[in-house]
């Protein structure tokens, strides 16, 4: 090509070009782009005019690990107490309810009266959770075989306390802590009571775990409480909130009973990457680990002065376990001066929510609010303020059915042995009849078909719907009539019969598998009629409810085969009650095989760990229960004298 035309190209091809860019001015124009980009590594909206100050810490244990805490301080507060929460379940979000520049605004509802009477209010991140540093252990042994550190939510407690009292660090506070929380939050309490900080004055654990393998969170007596599928992901999926694995359709009736065992379910829902998961499957028995991690045994041997006050919901479907049997430890120990019992008409942690009603129940009074301005803050006030003596009686209870609150200088007021009244039995007799003696000698049997468990709530069912909350108050008339469901009920009472303590099942039977599980609910059958509320007519409450996985019938540490076609006795304590069953009501007592899905199935034959259990070992069982004669199946109830005090009173 020609020079003159090489020429002509480039300067066609320069003239085209897109014009360059100027270079970057340095000066008089403010870099949008910047390093670190536009989250900032702390952000704290500006309340101008707030009555309370937010302080975020780090603070350090004894091994070093810091733990996120959040304090918030009312500008007014001098020479001010501590109320202190430890949680897993996100310390940031605990605290801060609302941006509002009002104290008791942005704090949830349970801390309003804590608000109004002027307290310094602490929320903690548990190690290993959200902000906090360290490794999370779900419920973390305290230091001991199970635990060879030398940190566990005691020691993590006494340090913060260390730190939160040093007038440096918080120079409003007058030197004492008081203790709070509902859950995993009321496990953290009682942890903190093992070996208490002087400046622990005061401690409530509401629903705390205790035991986790006889009656709180993962297993009721052996039965595996599949519906914690969820929380276990959730909880350690993530040092934040796991999400979940989907279960595959909205009823999990047939989700689980799709999947077969248990642990075949967790396998395909990837839950063996969980190293809790695989605890639980690999500790089916209440071996050395559970009864390690018991806090009522922890607790009686090692017995505190700190004034504390237990609060056991009723219907609490999660722990319905833990803080009754702590108490009743630690007053066996002689600690009767300073441990004080509540028991509310709740479910699981209700008490932090709206008290007027539980599910078909409707209280005259708010009894939430009852409790935290009656009970909880004149106890903190008592010994976090020297205030005037909060003149709590040893027990407060709600009798549901006289809708009303109670008070009681001791508990139970009936039970097998140590108490004012011994338990009274009430017999399953000859066609259907329960009665208060033994009838003839006889039986009844029904087919429990693991292909066709009964469920513990009508289907479908479903863990994300809300019904898992009250599900323990529902109507009972969905499963009287099953073919493998036996109900037994007394004649329409003439008389009030009262109840306060725990029922002991007591039931003789025999099964043509080797093993099973056995369901026991003692329940308030309503009258027919009810003009004023018709949906309560017939209704059938259960008032108490537990199930039993037979193989533990002789040792819940070492298992061991039903034989065949032999009566064998399954004696086992049921949740505590405070109840009075009116005139035109009946007593009813219901005996079932399983509560699926809330509780894995039992496959019926005897196999290592139920876990793994296989398809072809789901087998059908006949079950007879034996009534009267030389082996009378029977629910032993804590029936004491009616209380007038109230009738006196009006």
């Amino acid at each position: 090509m020609p020079k003159r035309l090489l020429f002509l190209v480039a300067l066609v091809a320069a003239l085209s070009a897109p014009a360059s860019l100027p270079a970057q001015r340095t000066s008089g124009v403010e870099p949008v782009v910047r390093q670190g980009g536009d989250i900032p590594s702390r952000y704290s909206p500006a309340i101008q005019g707030s009555d309370f100050e937010r302080r975020e810490f780090m603070i350090p244990m004894r091994d070093g690990v810091k733990l996120y805490t959040v304090i918030l301080v009312p500008k007014w507060a001098a020479d001010t107490p501590i109320v202190m929460s430890r949680t897993p379940y996100n310390a940031s979000a605990r605290s801060a309810r609302t941006t509002s520049k009002s104290m008791i605004n942005a704090l949830a509802r349970e801390d309003e009266a804590f608000v109004r009477a002027g307290y310094i209010r602490v929320w903690q991140d548990v190690r290993g959770k959200y902000k906090s540093e360290g490794d999370y252990v779900v419920t973390r042994p305290m230091i001991g075989p199970l635990n060879r550190t030398n940190t566990d939510h005691g020691t993590d407690t006494y340090d913060t306390i260390e730190w939160l009292v040093n007038k440096a660090n918080l120079p409003e506070s007058n030197g004492r802590v008081g203790m709070i929380g509902s859950s995993y939050e009321g496990t953290t309490t009682v942890m903190a009571l093992i070996k208490p900080h002087p400046a622990l004055k005061v401690a409530v654990p509401e629903s705390p775990l205790v035991d986790g393998w006889i009656g709180d969170d993962w297993f009721h007596n052996g039965a595996f409480r599949q519906h914690m599928a969820n929380y276990i992901a959730e909880q350690t999926g993530d040092r934040g909130k796991a999400r979940p694995p989907s279960r595959g359709g909205y009823d999990d009736y047939e989700n689980f009973l799709r999947a077969g065992s248990a642990g075949a379910w967790g396998s395909a829902h990837g839950y063996d990457q969980l190293p809790f998961w695989r605890r639980l499957v690999d500790n089916p028995t209440y071996n050395h680990v559970w009864q390690g991690m018991a806090l009522d045994k922890l607790l009686a041997a090692n017995p505190s002065d700190i004034p504390t006050l237990w609060v056991q919901p009723l219907w609490d479907q999660d722990d319905i376990y833990g803080a009754i049997h702590s108490f009743e430890a630690l007053r066996g120990k002689g600690k009767t001066g300073n441990n004080f019992l509540v028991l509310g008409p709740w479910s699981h942690s209700q008490l932090n929510r709206e008290g007027r009603r539980l599910g078909p129940l409707e209280y005259d009074g708010e009894t939430v609010q009852h409790y935290w301005r009656n009970i909880v803050l004149p106890f903190f006030n008592e010994h976090l303020k020297d205030g005037p003596p909060a003149g709590l009686p040893t027990v407060t209870a709600y009798n549901v059915g006289e809708d009303r609150w109670e008070t009681h200088a001791a508990w139970p007021l009936a039970c097998e042995k140590a108490c004012p009244r011994p338990l009274t039995p009430i017999f399953l007799n000859g066609n259907g009849n329960l009665d208060f003696h033994a009838g003839a000698a006889g039986a009844d049997s029904y087919v429990a078909d693991p292909a066709k468990p009964v469920p513990h709530y009508p289907r479908p069912v479903n863990f994300d719907d809300g019904s898992w909350v009250a599900w323990l108050t529902h109507d009972q008339r969905s499963f009287d009539g099953r073919p493998d469901v036996m109900t037994y009920q007394t004649e329409v009472l003439k008389h009030p019969v009262r109840v306060s303590g725990a029922p002991i099942a007591d039931i003789f039977a025999r099964t043509t598998g080797t093993d099973g599980d056995f369901v026991v609910k003692v329940i308030d059958v309503y009258p027919p009629e009810n003009a004023t509320n018709p949906k309560m007519g017939g209704y059938q409450l259960p008032i108490s409810l537990e199930i039993f996985r037979g193989r533990y019938r002789k040792s819940f540490e070492h298992p061991s085969p039903i034989p065949p076609g032999k009566v064998q006795q399954y004696k086992f304590r049921m949740p505590t009650v405070n109840h009075t069953f009116q005139p035109g009501h009946r007593i009813m007592i219901q005996i079932q095989s399983s509560l699926f899905p809330y509780y894995d199935r039992n496959p019926q034959t005897y196999v290592p760990n139920i876990f793994h259990a296989k398809s072809s070992d789901y087998q059908a069982a006949t079950v007879t229960l034996m009534r009267g004669g030389a082996n009378p199946s029977r629910v032993w109830l804590p029936i004491v004298p009616i209380d007038r005090s109230a009738e006196a009173a009006r």
